[in-house]
């Protein structure tokens, strides 16, 4: 299906820095490939792990850095070279894990993440019919985090935990989006799909996520 967005705009700074950066490599500048490949490379595995597993993803990330290069000439600039590369990594990484026969169409995924209902949170959490205030937060959730007690790097590991055990279509939505930084427009483009559906995923996604969070902040809080 394609996606009903609008083609996003760059920002004249944006479009002024890829076009020198793309124009660096055409001319063979090897600083600056070796710049974007410092910036990029992590997050190019970090995409392919949600394709493939264990060497494959650093076997896909290197395919997408061959591919950028042989491919320099059909970059037209309309999204961000960001986005390009992410794009050939993507599309990479779903031919390998099809061919590897460990995955599912992603559009199938859409659909069941999108289309059946499902509460982004438990309805348990929130006050009966009967109650005096129906509906409110019968626990309500936490906001702030006790950073005294919980170390940066675990509460990182916590959540790309949380991340990891989302369904596949969401977990790719959340991972762009609010790892990689991604924008909304972008990622359509990306995974074809429409506004309507990639706000669904996000939501849901982050929902789960900060659930998750919320478990982990209060038995640690409980514990202490």
């Amino acid at each position: 299906m394609t996606p009903r967005v609008e083609q996003q705009t760059l920002d004249t700074s944006q479009r002024g820095g890829d076009a020198s950066l793309v124009e660096a490599l055409r001319a063979g500048d090897e600083a600056a490939f070796a710049d974007l490949v410092a910036r990029y490379h992590g997050s190019l595995v970090r995409l392919a792990r949600l394709y493939v597993a264990g060497s494959a993803a650093e076997d896909v990330a290197q395919e997408t850095w061959l591919a950028l290069l042989r491919g320099l000439d059909q970059f037209e600039g309309r999204s961000s070279l960001k986005t390009w590369l992410f794009r050939v990594l993507v599309n990479r990484a779903r031919t390998r894990a099809t061919r590897d026969a460990k995955t599912v169409a992603f559009s199938s995924l859409v659909n069941a993440e999108t289309e059946t209902f499902e509460p982004a949170v438990s309805p348990k959490r929130f006050r009966g019919a009967e109650d005096r205030w129906p509906g409110h937060w019968l626990v309500p959730p936490i906001s702030a985090l006790p950073e005294q007690q919980l170390l940066a790097d675990e509460l990182n590991a916590h959540i790309r935990s949380a991340v990891a055990q989302l369904p596949s279509a969401q977990r790719e939505v959340v991972t762009l989006r609010d790892i990689e930084d991604v924008g909304a427009g972008e990622v359509c483009q990306l995974l074809e799909l429409t506004d309507a559906n990639q706000r669904v995923l996000l939501h849901r996604g982050r929902a789960k996520v900060r659930a998750a969070l919320e478990e982990y902040v209060a038995a640690h809080t409980t514990s202490s």
